[in-house]
């Protein structure tokens, strides 16, 4: 049995291979995510580790918010001359580093990177833990001179002796470049530049006696957690964040950790589409393969061969090609996470394809994946194939499948059906955005199972519509065409299953986000009455110098200020919420239109008053005139009282969670070193919009990462910012097409081997070459256009049932892009086209002779 296994494997390899492509496929994503990453955390974990003080005192950060307020938190600067007296501290260094700059060069061309990495402003303070050194130049001295790193000095051409300016919180500076700073381990992306520590508090901070953070390093013989002690005796429990090495390298990549999870979960979200669409192809392969060698299997029952022993004998099969498929998918893993290191090197984030991490659980997880997919997938076919019958070799081979019932099928697809019809249905009914969301994702899995499970059932009556032209169209070749896709409805299902599952992702996904585009843009309309909103391109809050040009721009008649904070709030019924608050200027009426349920913008702005959302409000018991404790990051403290509550429908721009908007005076009291992130700009009497957007880019033009933007600008921002889910939904379509292809090909040259006879037969009564190759390919387009069909009427039901979940959180708009519907579906045809063309060519190349003789 195991030399006939073997034989038969080898003899298949050329049909067997194109299920191992998406063995291959789903193991490279698997093996390159986690390679990538891997690669990525050692890298890091060695950077941190590396340049880490043995002890290090930063600011208390008692708010998890992370909303960008403009102000950085501090230490006083004399606490590290307090620290470098305690017993067992070799050296306590005050630390200035910011990320709220801007650098540009004498062109007024941005420094800093385009790849979402900061630019950070810093000291020169060279220890052995530094992750640069000097390689050109010399050292900054005074309020003038700056050092660059090497990274970005190349990629944005400066050279030692040119001028750049940076835009800190306390003003505008200038600095010649005197000396080029190169890095000794990997450069995460950023770009960097050292000032006079002399001079970096002043020029940052505006202020010698701060500092962002001190390093603390511990004289011979004094562990890490021994000093932290020390000068935790010193600085108290809770008044600042006081870390040892490690502890702050773990704190750094717990912050790094998020980047990289996104990229992981993308690639595993490619590797599990690859795995999904493959099993398809693996149970439709092996359900071809045992139907055409009924006679050999028959025969070996009839030697002797037991049940056991066939089924064994497959599944065999299965593990030698999920080992084959395994070992060429982990090469194909390395060779795809080399490649995203070059990418990520293009990026600015400067890693090394020597410093590979291939981990014990790589391989492992390859394995695993390749082989245990391939395994499962077979199994259905071996225990059909154990099932046939000694007397199998001496009738004619049929073809497993043809005449079965499948009343089983209709009824297991039919109760699974009903239930993710349920699911779907309580998602759609659900007030409650928790429950709208696993409702929506059970929906989903069900019926995608009922879809998949159900789908023979759908093959005939689709079908005979879908090819319902093809006789009037195409004659005697049409007709045929049409009944070779009906004659097998499970081969069929089974081939289209692998398209309809990318297709029905990429439906509900269009849906989803042509409803968040028009939502926003209603939303847009009906809330924004501002001419124009001046905004930094990367969402962060700008200098205080930004806002007093535009205020002297010729034709700015209003400019209404919003900032953001941080805020926790203590609720009546004991919550306590971390989230995000906006500030605005008395005259927000005139910029935005907001809708209120009680109050007025005047109580919502007055002093010690706040705003909420009327939805909100009512969740969590709160009513006009509550008092609520409230936390602002610094640690201070105030009690806010509810003057308005809002009735805008879902995200106002006014905040995060809860809708929390104030007074700007609240926001400069509490956060008192905070920056503008937009101004809301309306023109004076008599200038018109155009010459106002004019005059706002002359005024805003040495000042690169700020943007003018109008109410079409803002829109085409959202819309953006959208698509970028989309392309990596169509990029998740591009993987299931080429699986799914690899699926029609393997399916129609199995066909074409077992009706070799049949294809002689009709050669031999006259059909052309050409014809032959004709009804190949309309079988495949309409087995492809039927998986379209299926896949995209399945995503409509998810895509709306997305939208109603969208709805609770206000964007209400339904969108169908029937564009996209249309173009999906023309492409699913020409993807028949593509597939049949190989099979169609070795068909219509058969001798006819041998074909009539073949068995």
């Amino acid at each position: 049995m195991l030399k006939a296994t073997l034989r038969s494997f080898l003899a298949h390899k050329g049909r067997l291979l194109l299920s191992a492509l998406a063995i291959i496929l789903s193991v490279a994503f698997v093996a390159g995510s986690l390679i990538f990453s891997d690669t990525v955390t050692r890298t890091f974990d060695r950077l941190f580790a590396h340049t880490s003080a043995d002890v290090t005192v930063q600011p208390k950060k008692d708010l998890k918010s992370s909303v960008p307020t403009g102000e950085t938190q501090t230490v006083p600067s004399a606490l590290a001359k307090r620290l470098a007296t305690v017993p067992g501290v070799k050296s306590a260094h005050a630390d200035v580093g910011v990320e709220n700059i801007t650098i540009v060069d004498r062109k007024n061309k941005s420094v800093g990177p385009t790849s979402g990495a900061p630019t950070i402003a810093t000291d020169w303070y060279l220890t052995s833990r530094s992750p640069v050194k000097l390689t050109s130049g010399h050292a900054p001295h005074g309020p003038g001179e700056a050092l660059l790193d090497a990274d970005t000095a190349d990629k944005k051409h400066v050279r030692i002796g040119d001028t750049l300016t940076v835009m800190a919180q306390p003003g505008t500076f200038k600095v010649r470049v005197t000396g080029i700073a190169t890095f000794t381990t990997t450069n995460p992306g950023a770009a960097l530049v050292y000032l006079d520590p002399d001079i970096a508090a002043v020029k940052l901070l505006g202020s010698a006696d701060r500092a962002t953070s001190i390093s603390v390093d511990a004289a011979k013989g004094v562990s890490d957690a021994q000093l932290k002690s020390r000068v935790l005796a010193v600085t108290g429990t809770g008044a600042y964040d006081v870390k040892t090495a490690d502890e702050q390298a773990k704190s750094s990549a717990e912050q790094l950790g998020g980047f990289l999870d996104v990229i992981k979960y993308v690639m595993l979200g490619f590797a599990g589409i690859a795995v999904l669409v493959g099993i398809f192809l693996i149970v439709n392969t092996f359900s071809m393969l045992i139907a055409q060698r009924t006679r050999e299997l028959g025969l070996l029952r009839a030697l002797g061969a037991d049940r056991r022993q066939v089924r064994r004998s497959v599944l065999t099969e299965a593990v030698l090609l999920g080992l084959v498929g395994s070992t060429l998918g982990l090469a194909a893993g390395i060779g795809l996470a080399a490649g995203l290191i070059k990418l990520m090197s293009a990026f600015g984030m400067n890693l090394k394809a020597t410093d590979m991490v291939v981990g014990w659980g790589t391989p492992v997880a390859a394995y695993v994946v390749g082989i245990g997919v391939t395994f499962v997938a077979a199994y259905l076919p071996a225990r059909r194939a154990a099932g046939v019958s000694p007397m199998a070799a001496l009738a004619d081979a049929e073809t497993a499948g043809i005449g079965r019932p499948l009343r089983t099928r209709a009824i297991v697809g039919s109760v699974v059906g009903a239930l993710g019809a349920a699911a779907l249905a309580g998602c759609a009914a659900s007030s409650k955005t928790a429950s709208a969301a696993s409702l929506l994702g059970l929906g989903v899995v069900l019926t995608l199972i009922a879809t998949v499970v159900a789908g023979p059932l759908l093959v005939r009556p689709v079908i005979r519509v879908l090819g319902g032209a093809f006789p009037a169209l195409f004659g005697s070749v049409g007709r045929m065409s049409q009944r070779n896709a009906l004659r097998n409805p499970r081969r069929t299902g089974a081939t289209a299953a692998a398209l309809m599952v990318g297709l029905a992702l990429v439906g509900g996904m269009s849906v989803a986000s042509a409803s968040m585009s028009k939502s926003f843009d209603r939303q847009i309309d009906k809330t924004l009455g501002a001419d124009f909103m001046v905004q930094n391109s990367n969402f962060m809050p700008f200098s205080q110098e930004v806002t007093d040009r535009v205020r002297a721009t010729d034709g700015v008649g209003l400019v209404v200020r919003e900032r953001f904070t941080g805020i926790a709030v203590r609720l009546p019924d004991g919550k306590r919420v971390e989230t995000t608050a906006a500030g605005f200027d008395p005259r927000l009426d005139d910029v935005a239109h907001i809708a209120y349920a009680q109050g007025d913008t005047a109580a919502a702005l007055a002093d010690g008053n706040i705003a909420m959302d009327r939805k909100y409000a009512e969740d969590h018991r709160v009513r006009v005139g509550s008092v609520l404790p409230a936390e602002f990051p610094g640690g201070h403290t105030a009690r806010v009282k509810v003057a308005a509550l809002t009735n805008q429908e879902g995200s106002s721009g006014f905040g995060s969670e809860g809708g929390l908007f104030f007074g700007i005076s609240t926001v400069e009291k509490y956060v008192p070193n905070g920056q503008d992130t937009v101004l809301f700009v309306n023109r004076a009497a008599g200038t018109g919009a155009d010459q106002l957007r004019k005059n706002l880019d002359t005024t805003l033009k040495s000042y690169p990462q700020v943007q003018v933007r109008d109410q079409a600008d803002y829109k085409k921002l959202i819309h953006d910012q959208i698509a970028v889910l989309l392309y990596l939904v169509y990029a998740l379509l591009g993987l299931a097409i080429v699986i799914a292809v690899l699926g029609v090909v393997n399916t129609l040259a199995l066909s074409v081997v077992e009706r070799t006879r049949e294809i002689g037969l009709l050669r031999a009564i006259g059909l052309a070459r050409r014809q032959l190759r004709r009804m190949i390919r309309l079988e495949s387009v309409v087995i492809a256009v039927f998986g379209a069909v299926l896949g995209l009427a399945l995503g409509l039901v998810w895509g709306v049932c997305t939208q109603q979940v969208l709805a609770l959180q206000g964007m209400k708009a339904l969108a169908v892009p029937w564009g996209t519907i249309v173009a999906v579906v023309i492409g699913s045809a020409v993807v028949g086209i593509v597939a049949a063309l190989l099979p169609a060519l070795r068909a219509s190349r058969m001798n006819v002779l041998a074909a009539i003789a073949h068995e």
